[in-house]
């Protein structure tokens, strides 16, 4: 007789389920939606959500979240005004902006006390009602964000016991992400110098670096950079190189035009 599984041993097989669920979704998004409704069976939440921000432009790149009941108690009223407007008092938010070459995993508390919170108004015009908020931050290019979120409105903090199931599952959420990324992007046609450029641009290289790097003009650098932008249907350094290498691991953050 097969004996029972221990509380460890039935958490870690749920864990597994949750992965190997996602793994053979093929539903095309990125990350496969059915990833969100295993988190937060693993972490019960309010609401699992998952964004992509880019910081300078203010633009939602991507957004998926799990069904909430109530919203007629939110903070805002659907636009990110206020998330915006106040973003500098969402420290949580700011941490997890910076550049990081793993994922990170927080919670609100580890930045200020939910009574700190409850007074700011980035959570009076945008977090309300949700006073507990853990985060796994996935690496990203610079002036972005890559994040899954577990939103309460249960001000207790997230447990030692959640808290380390998230961490447990980072690397996993990462992989998941960047399979199912590889697998929506079509094909990518570009010269062998063409990619020799992009590949400078992401080690953070301005263009007379790279021409020194690769031995020819900062002109033939710019060329093959146009090229590059009308392949690739972008128009900057920073779009192109999340194009084609959108999990590279910046240095620094490129200086576009130069």
């Amino acid at each position: 007789m097969t004996p029972p599984l221990t509380t460890a041993e039935a958490q870690l097989r749920h864990m597994a389920d949750v992965l190997d669920e996602a793994r053979q979704d093929r539903s095309g998004d990125v990350p496969p939606q059915s990833l969100l409704f295993g988190l937060q069976r693993l972490v019960p939440c309010d609401c699992a959500c998952f964004s992509e921000l880019d910081i300078p432009t203010r633009i939602d790149l991507n957004e998926q979240e799990t069904p909430y009941d109530d919203w007629s108690d939110m903070g805002f009223d659907g636009s990110m005004d206020g998330y915006w407007r106040w973003r500098h008092q969402h420290l949580q938010c700011l941490r997890v902006s910076q550049l990081h070459t793993s994922p990170e995993v927080t919670q609100m508390t580890d930045f200020m006390s939910v009574r700190e919170l409850t007074k700011l108004p980035i959570y009076t015009e945008f977090l309300r009602p949700f006073k507990s908020i853990a985060a796994v931050a996935l690496p990203t290019a610079p002036n972005r964000t890559r994040v899954f979120q577990f939103l309460r409105r249960d001000p207790k903090p997230f447990t030692d016991h959640e808290m380390t199931t998230l961490r447990l599952m980072a690397p996993h959420l990462y992989a998941i992400y960047t399979e199912a990324a590889r697998r929506r992007r079509p094909p990518v046609q570009l010269t062998v110098r063409e990619l020799d450029v992009l590949r400078c641009v992401a080690r953070g290289l301005s263009t007379p670096q790279i021409a020194e790097q690769l031995v020819v003009s900062a002109g033939t650098v710019r060329k093959h950079l146009e090229n590059s932008f009308a392949r690739l249907g972008v128009s900057s350094r920073t779009a192109a190189v999340a194009r084609v290498f959108p999990e590279a691991l910046w240095e620094e953050t490129p200086q576009e035009g130069r």
